[in-house]
């Protein structure tokens, strides 16, 4: 093996655009085609998005007008606009922006000066306008390449700016926008922001209530009371129950949806038990206060501190960390030389002190709710009690037979590993295949990333959770073990895995065992779907091949298409299940570009009734859906040919 040489010649320095096409994840996080709500397409949207609610956030702009046209975005505020000299500065030189310096922008969402030069550098075209009493500066850019600048004079335009994108195909590949992510992401806004009118492709959306609209909004069923709202300077908070498994909580920091949690997250569950223990003088675990919870929590805090440039989690500790100023604006050094923090209080203390005194005192002018809540609560104390004795012996028994083992063939990096920065990417990327039998987990297993993919072999048929009483589904023992394989058996804050996809045969035995895995984490772990955790992985169902060329395709339509390009000698082969593509071919099937459809909720559309529709009683409406939708295996079969 020649020797692999490491020169000067090795070191290079690249352009700020070029750094982000070349390393997207550092900025965006995914990529993706528009599929999953994470993709960086929306994330791009986001971070302009984010800018023009600073303005509002500062008491300027009471309008935000979105438009999504033929992934063409355009984004108009009117704030404070841009500086007219500083609009090319602000858009083409990384760690530039006004929030810096605290003056201008306090407790804000964007404070790297970093989002809106992502978004240029990762744009087929970028065109930004700021418009300041009268007069306005432009810049246009190709794929963050200044190609055109300069500035108007009697522009009759309101102050605010103007922000116009196309994603590069380059880099998202054939993407789409789904309308139904963007219009819960500028729903999100309206709710956490009381007075401000976001407009999206012509529609108005405005919040009256702030969180108590949203969680009104996302309630899957009759709340068990009505929901506490409580609120004050920098934290708003719901609270209710429902007689639904797991937990529904939303959280915002400066008006960020922080979809995987934080700090302000497990102060608020912290909180929410504490109190309702000391108001009951109970000896409660925390579970029993958190099953079935719907609730939401949004804190306004200084220069948040981020787990990466997507703000999905909150790891600041405090309300605000920043270097002490004299009175010359001069940082203030101790006795040792070092700069001198001023710390606000903690997030878990003010959480803390907020909930206690708020919470307590409504319990206590709302008396009618305490029976209720307390009945929900020693339901829960119950359940769980009964549950953790069958699942204590469930494990023991595991332990002992060394099933575990057999069961998963795990990957080197996880989800809710603290990984150096260098490798926070493989724990995104990791995964773990709910396979079917051991035929499929094998050939899974022979080509999969060992670094971030792991492999569960289901035996045969898990039970149908939705019909069977909690107590069977804990004597079970696969469902234990795949469980204790996700790592969410105490909380979801442990989950081992950020994408947990169902790989099962493309025949009626594989799409049932998909519909009772996907019943078992909708009815017991709701929140791994709603997070958008839960994948459906997509294998070819048809190999098309001549004697030059090899097609798989995926669809009737693709094979329709490969038989058409390939013209003669065409030979058809129909995959039925995992097992028989050979791994040489499966190692292409679960790659960087593996099709995975993620499991997620219709518009409207609740968990219990996806149930109760598809796992229930076999009713008349169900066996009109099966009538409507059955396609007989000689319309897949191409018997034609």
């Amino acid at each position: 093996m020649a020797e692999v040489k490491y020169t000067d010649d090795n070191i290079r320095t690249l352009e700020w655009n070029k750094h982000i096409r070349q390393r997207p994840g550092m900025y965006i996080g995914r990529l993706g085609n528009g599929d999953n709500p994470g993709d960086g397409i929306y994330v791009l949207l986001k971070e302009i998005v984010d800018n023009s609610i600073d303005e509002f956030s500062m008491g300027f702009g009471k309008q935000i007008q979105i438009t999504v046209s033929d992934n063409t975005v355009t984004i108009r505020d009117f704030g404070r606009g841009i500086p007219l000299d500083s609009v090319v500065k602000a858009t083409n030189n990384l760690n530039t922006g006004g929030k810096f310096d605290d003056s201008a922008f306090k407790k804000s969402v964007g404070l790297n000066g970093v989002g809106t030069k992502a978004v240029n550098a990762l744009s087929s075209s970028f065109y930004i306008e700021s418009f300041r009493d009268g007069q306005s500066s432009w810049a246009k850019y190709e794929r963050g390449i200044l190609l055109d600048s300069g500035k108007k004079d009697g522009v009759s335009e309101r102050s605010g700016t103007y922000v116009s994108f196309v994603p590069d195909t380059e880099m998202f590949g054939n993407y789409a926008f789904n309308m139904e992510y963007v219009e819960t992401m500028v729903k999100n806004y309206s709710y956490l922001k009381k007075g401000l009118t976001l407009t999206l492709n012509g529609t108005s959306y405005k919040s009256e209530n702030g969180l108590l609209d949203l969680v009104n909004e996302r309630m899957e069923e009759t709340p068990l009371y009505p929901p506490i709202h409580l609120e004050d300077t920098d934290i708003e908070i719901v609270l209710t129950h429902g007689n639904s498994y797991g937990e529904n909580i939303a959280s915002f920091v400066n008006g960020q949806n922080t979809r995987d949690g934080g700090t302000h997250l497990a102060a608020y569950r912290e909180a929410i038990a504490k109190t309702l223990k000391d108001f009951f003088k109970k000896d409660y675990d925390p579970q029993d206060f958190r099953q079935g919870i719907v609730g939401a929590i949004s804190i306004q805090i200084q220069e948040p501190n981020f787990e990466g440039q997507t703000k999905t989690k909150l790891g600041s500790t405090y309300m605000w960390e920043k270097p002490m100023k004299d009175e010359n604006g001069k940082d203030v050094k101790g006795e040792d030389g070092a700069i001198v923090i001023d710390r606000g209080p903690t997030i878990r203390t003010f959480v803390n002190d907020f909930v206690s005194r708020n919470l307590d005192n409504y319990l206590r002018m709302h008396k009618e709710i305490v029976p209720v809540l307390e009945e929900k609560i020693k339901a829960s104390k119950q359940e769980r009690e009964e549950i953790s004795g069958i699942q204590k012996k469930t494990r023991e028994k595991t332990k002992r037979a060394n099933v575990y083992n057999k069961k998963l063939r795990d990957c080197r990096y996880h989800y809710c590993d603290k990984l150096a920065k260098d490798k926070v990417e493989e724990g995104e990327k990791s995964s773990i295949f709910i396979t079917e039998g051991d035929s499929a987990s094998g050939t899974i297993t022979k080509v999969r990333n060992a670094n971030n993919q792991a492999v569960f072999s289901l035996r045969g048929k898990p039970i149908n959770c939705y019909k069977e009483s909690r107590r069977r589904v804990a004597e079970n023992e696969e469902l234990n073990l795949l469980v204790a394989a996700l790592g969410v058996e105490e909380d979801l804050k442990n989950l081992r895995y950020n994408n947990i996809i169902v790989a099962t045969d493309a025949d009626d035995d594989g799409m049932h065992i998909r519909m009772l895995v996907l019943t078992f984490f909708m009815k017991y772990y709701p929140d791994l779907i709603r997070r958008g955790h839960v994948y459906i992985l997509q294998t070819p169902l048809f190999r098309v091949r001549n004697k030059k060329e090899t097609r798989y395709c995926y669809s009737d339509d693709e094979k329709t298409k490969a038989i058409k390009d390939l013209k003669n000698g065409v030979e058809i082969t129909r995959f039925k299940g995992l097992g028989e593509i050979s791994a040489h071919e499966f190692v292409d099937f679960i790659g960087d570009d593996m099709r995975l459809d993620l499991v997620k909720l219709a518009k409207d559309e609740s968990i219990a009734s996806i149930m109760e529709f598809y796992m229930g009683d076999n009713t008349i409406e169900r066996q009109n859906f099966i009538r409507q939708n059955l396609r007989s295996e000689e319309e897949l079969e191409d018997i034609n040919i």
